[in-house]
């Protein structure tokens, strides 16, 4: 199984070169064959000059600003049986790529895999809450999986889907600019097939935006969004902010 990495960078320049590194470093040391494509998303820094110098990598311009546009820009030049979905300000947890590989070769029927993020710039303490926060979320996504039957649970920048199944649901969703967009692609993939969050499959981030918006905002946000997109099929919110640094 070829794996496809997707990366949508917005002026991500201070920070795409660790992510492509972290890929990297897993995909060489399994001799795997594997690609990764930085979707420059109409940045204004110097990310696509960046893109273009670290080797190996295989840069898409995608003019139309937007998380979908973009994840949907990287989806139609890969060319891999599994796409994975990383943030530019990500990073691979240890295994993590081995991971994938083995859990999709176990398991028949799964469509999609994802985990929780581990933000590896807030404190102790912050980290206790997000850590209760997901804990919370798992329990909802357990209610709609298997009682409801009305959905299912990817953390965006942290997911991976078979092809086949991307290509049968038509792709992301470009009316969702940011809010929902992982609970909607969830929601439409629980449809044909197996869509799993597991807590084994960590990857690091920064917690800028948790930063910059609050930790108590964000949360409301990502919750309200979630149950509106489950239940309604549309966010809640349809306008974010650009958090960089």
């Amino acid at each position: 199984m070829r794996l496809s990495f997707v990366i949508p960078a917005y002026n991500e320049e201070a920070w795409l070169q660790a992510c492509v590194e972290s890929i990297q470093k897993q995909t060489q040391a399994l001799n795997l064959d594997a690609e990764i494509i930085v979707v420059n998303n109409a940045s204004t820094d110097g990310t696509r000059a960046l893109a273009l110098s670290i080797p190996g990598v295989i840069l898409v311009d995608e003019p139309r600003k937007g998380l979908t546009h973009a994840r949907q820009a990287g989806f139609n030049r890969s060319t891999g049986a599994l796409i994975a979905n990383v943030d530019s300000d990500s990073r691979l947890t240890e295994g993590w790529v081995q991971q994938v590989l083995s859990t999709f070769a176990s398991t028949p029927g799964l469509v999609a895999l994802s985990g929780p993020v581990v933000y590896y710039d807030l404190t102790m303490l912050e980290r206790q809450f997000v850590r209760i926060f997901y804990l919370q979320a798992w329990l909802v996504y357990a209610l709609n999986r298997w009682i409801l039957r009305v959905g299912s649970m990817v953390q965006g920048g942290n997911f991976v889907i078979a092809r086949p199944a991307l290509e049968a649901i038509g792709g992301f969703n470009l009316a969702i600019s940011f809010y929902g967009e992982d609970t909607d692609i969830a929601r439409r993939l629980n449809e044909i097939g197996m869509v799993r969050f597991t807590f084994d499959l960590k990857m690091f981030s920064s917690a800028r935006r948790l930063r910059k918006e609050g930790m108590l905002t964000t949360a409301a946000r990502y919750t309200v969004n979630y149950f509106w997109t489950t239940f309604l099929e549309r966010p809640f919110t349809n306008t974010h902010a650009d958090i960089r640094d």
